[in-house]
């Protein structure tokens, strides 16, 4: 799984850090959304791949992004 995040429509809400914190952060420059570092693509802030354990809370997360930011594929 490959996780792509359009951190420039992020509402900050923080509800992908509340499903899967272990994944997901709010920034602390731009207070938008982001990949933690472990899992960052290239060091992009915007695509991780996360383990396999962690895919079904990061569907969960995308799925109630109330501006339906996080893409999976």
């Amino acid at each position: 799984m490959k996780v792509k995040i359009q951190r420039d429509e992020c509402i900050s809400c923080g509800t992908c850090v509340d499903v899967c914190p272990e994944f997901f952060e709010l920034s602390g420059d731009d207070n938008f959304s982001q990949v933690l570092e472990p899992y960052r693509i290239s060091g992009d802030l915007s695509r991780g791949e996360p383990p396999p354990e962690l895919e079904e809370r990061i569907q969960e997360a995308a799925d109630l992004c109330p501006v339906q930011i996080i893409h999976l594929s």
